[in-house]
Order: C-alpha cells, then sequence, then structure tokens
C-alpha cells in the first residue's frame, strides 16, 4: 500500500510549517524520520494519517486523497501513535489496547474471536500480558507507552505512524520496541514510519531515512546515503565521523570532541 504527499504546504493557522513538500514512504519497509526540534517532522507525520490537513496539496493513499475517505476506512488502513496520547481515567490496559480493535466494529460486525485474538498477540508482543487488567494510570511512564505501542499493533494495519514510538522507555526496551517494528515490515505485514530522536538507532533500524531540517527534506534515501557527515552537518550542524556500526555495519555517528 503506497502513501505519498504531494505539493505539500503544511501550516497552523498562519504559521507555516512546510511549503511545496514531496515525500514518497516506500511501501513494505521501516522509514525513519528524522531532524532537529521543530524542524516538522511530527506536522509531516500528522499530515500523513489526517490529524492535519494540508493548506495546499494532497496526500494519497494508494493514489486515492485521504481527505475523502471514510474515517473508519482510513482507520483500517493507517494506524497512529501520536506523541503525547491520554488514556481515559480508570481505563485498564486490555480495555484501552481493545479499542484498536474499533476501525473493524460495525452494526453487522461486533465483538469477535479475531478481535480478541488480535489483543493478545498485542499484548504478548509489548509484554504487557501480566498487566493487562492492571488500570493504566498505575504503570510507569515506560510501560504505558508500551499500551499505546500495543493499541497501535492491535489496529492491525498496512501502515503504521508512530511519533516518537521510544520515548519514556530505557535503552533496553527501546531496542526492544525497535526489534518488534522492525520483524513487522520483515515480514511483509507492516510498513512502518516512525520520528526517531537517535540517528544511531535511525540508521541501524530503518531501511529508509528522511532528514528534514526548517520544514523542508533535506535528504531521503538509504541510511548509507543519507547518514552522512555533510548531512549531519547541514541538517543538525553536528561536526561528526561516520565509522562502521560493528553489530549492525550500518552509519554510526560519533560527534567529534570540541577542546576549549
Amino acid at each position: 500500500m503506497s502513501l505519498q504527499g504531494r505539493d505539500l504546504t503544511l501550516a497552523y493557522d498562519a504559521r507555516v510549517v512546510s511549503e511545496e513538500l514531496d515525500v514518497t514512504i516506500p511501501p513494505g519497509r521501516f522509514t525513519a524520520i528524522i531532524g532537529p526540534n521543530a524542524c516538522g517532522k511530527s506536522t509531516l507525520l500528522r499530515a500523513l494519517a489526517r490529524l492535519l490537513s494540508p493548506a495546499r496539496g494532497h496526500v494519497l493513499l494508494d493514489g486515492a486523497d485521504i481527505a475523502r475517505l471514510p474515517t473508519k476506512e482510513l482507520a483500517r488502513h493507517i494506524g497512529l501513535l501520536p506523541q503525547t496520547p491520554i488514556a481515559p481515567s480508570g481505563i485498564t490496559v486490555a480495555d484501552l489496547v481493545a479499542r484498536g480493535r474499533f476501525p473493524h466494529q460495525s452494526l453487522l460486525r461486533q465483538w469477535s474471536d479475531a478481535d480478541s485474538a488480535a489483543v493478545d498477540r498485542a499484548l504478548s508482543y509489548t509484554r504487557l500480558t501480566e498487566l493487562a487488567r492492571r488500570p493504566v494510570d498505575e504503570l510507569s511512564g515506560g510501560q504505558r507507552q508500551r499500551v499505546w505501542i500495543a493499541l497501535a499493533l492491535a489496529q492491525e494495519t498496512p501502515l503504521l505512524l508512530l511519533d516518537e514510538p521510544t520515548t519514556y522507555l530505557d535503552i533496553a526496551h527501546q531496542i526492544e520496541v525497535l526489534d518488534l517494528f522492525r520483524g513487522l515490515f520483515e515480514t511483509g505485514e507492516r510498513t512502518v514510519v516512525a520520528v526517531l530522536h537517535d540517528l544511531n538507532q535511525a540508521a541501524r533500524y530503518a531501511d529508509h531515512v528522511i532528514a528534514m531540517r526548517e520544514g523542508a527534506i533535506v535528504a531521503a534515501g538509504a541510511p548509507s546515503e543519507v547518514v552522512t557527515e555533510q548531512t549531519v552537518r547541514d541538517v543538525f550542524g553536528l561536526d561528526c565521523r561516520i565509522i562502521d556500526d560493528p553489530e549492525s555495519h550500518t552509519p554510526l555517528v560519533v560527534p567529534r570532541v570540541t577542546r576549549g
């Protein structure tokens, strides 16, 4: 399933974030969107998920303008993990994750064994099965983040958009979650798009990287093409060396030491 943005102007009221933006998300792959704070990464993701209507241009899903698709139909194709989701007070882990099945419900199709299986898989993937009956507001920040990831997984959409999915997670759980997302597209189940802050994680886990600065796409392509000394300097203003990661053989960013 293809997802594209064509001639996008993205704005919040009078504040324009991006102009004449063209972006193509490769199907069946893991795309990481990188760039400094306030460069337009999350704004682009919101537009791709139809949470933000472009001031100009179109977002196309298999060639169809998503602005014209019914909400439930769109939700069966695109799942989103927003940056700061809020859970209803007192809701349990299992009940929140089950809300990921809402797009699949209708008057003629109520809760089914397939829905229960999808929720169970999502809880298992995120190691939350034993916490299923716990209220979400009693969990740690990292546990709550995994609950939201489970909800997105339970939706079982071919496209999964993630805004900083490793927020609040310690390094071990960051790697666990990124391994999970990589496994989803490697098995052909999903197209994954994630806004990531860690350049080395983006280079290791994604096979397509989009680098943004000041609302524009500076570079897009394989990690070896995008995560270069020149691009890191242009995008982040950081002098660095790029070496071969001894584990993954992907680009590894090593900041240069500045001596006083």
